[in-house]
């Protein structure tokens, strides 16, 4: 790196000036293009739904997080601020709608998709709650945290269960979530935040007909945090990308959780992606060519054999007997991976 920019000084101090710019370094910011394929007349659009600012407990400005957001190829990010645990109230005089509103600002600026949004938070048995799509955060701030859950909902917001094996490792459905389902309070539930997974949220989306959902729950920097791969996110499978189509979507449950090369998602729609981002073509050497067209590698076992299908890579591999694929790394089910026949995988 020292020999290019000594030669790019080089190469201007002929000029005589006071100050040599490197105007290599002139982008502000370096966008990393997510290359994920839709279904039908459904776009991809990448979205963590859990974040936080100094507005709360975090340690980033929103606008930062927005920045973070863009660079990390996303389409979409809620500001989810905590209501009651704000650890910097003395120090910002903002109101809750604050940290939105700077977050947008900036969002509009860089063409980026930001949900208004807080998180009510209590202890277990309760647990922790995102309300989307909101109105006024200010309204939400109630004694009574169901309370705030039914204000939420009176201004239309989209009530997400986050984190539920969050802190004491235990993934326990209380029957006050029992109730909160049953009223039709909460809408998703997070089966992947920040370094955890759990499995048997899958079962309980998929059971209740509630949305599966991931998010980061950042609160400090991003950059780094997740080695080069994706942060937690959300795959929304969206008519358009607008707040009102992603909200759409949400409502109707077409996503995927995507963390760590792990997905989860419900039988449906998780065959339908894959079935968009795996190709098959038959060669005449008795082998196949698997072409996966996706920036998400995805994990092949076929009987006794296993294969690793690397993102954007085609691979090259005997016709097998048994037509039937599990990929391991979709979940459908807290123990069960999606199955595919190859057959609907080619390409004619």
């Amino acid at each position: 790196m020292k020999r290019f920019i000594t030669q790019s000084l080089m190469n201007n101090l002929h000029k005589k000036k006071d100050v040599y710019e490197l105007t290599r370094l002139n982008n502000l910011f370096t966008r990393n293009e997510i290359n994920i394929p839709g279904f039908d007349d459904y776009r991809v659009l990448k979205c963590d739904f859990h974040t936080h600012t100094v507005f709360s407990d975090g340690l980033v400005w929103p606008d930062g997080r927005i920045y973070e957001a863009w660079q990390d190829g996303l389409d979409a990010i809620a500001i989810t601020d905590h209501i009651e645990h704000r650890i910097n109230q003395d120090l910002l005089n903002g109101d809750l709608n604050q940290s939105y509103k700077i977050a947008k600002t900036a969002a509009d600026d860089m063409e980026l998709i930001v949900i208004p949004g807080v998180e009510i938070t209590r202890d277990k048995p309760l647990g922790h709650f995102n309300a989307l799509f909101i109105q006024d955060a200010n309204l939400i701030e109630k004694e009574d945290p169901l309370d705030s859950l039914a204000e939420a909902k009176k201004q239309g917001a989209f009530i997400v269960w986050n984190h539920p094996g969050w802190p004491d490792n235990n993934v326990t459905l209380y029957p006050i979530h029992e109730q909160l389902i049953t009223k039709g309070i909460i809408n998703g539930i997070e089966v992947m935040n920040y370094k955890d997974f759990y499995p048997k949220a899958i079962h309980w989306c998929v059971s209740f007909k509630k949305t599966i959902m991931a998010g980061s729950d950042v609160h400090c920097t991003i950059s780094g945090m997740y080695r080069n791969r994706f942060r937690p996110m959300t795959l929304v499978f969206a008519r358009e990308k607008s707040e009102a189509g992603i909200h759409e979507a949400l409502l109707a449950r077409r996503t995927i959780a995507l963390f760590d090369g792990y997905m989860a998602g419900e039988i449906q729609i998780l065959s339908q992606f894959v079935k968009s981002c795996i190709k098959i073509k038959y060669m005449k050497n008795s082998c196949i060519a698997v072409t996966n067209v996706s920036d998400i590698p995805f994990h092949i076992f076929n009987e006794d054999d296993s294969y690793m299908l690397p993102e954007r890579k085609t691979i090259m591999m005997r016709i097998p007997a048994n037509h039937l694929w599990t990929l391991e790394n979709c979940f459908v089910k807290e123990d069960s991976k999606l199955s595919i026949s190859i057959n609907e995988l080619r390409l004619e």
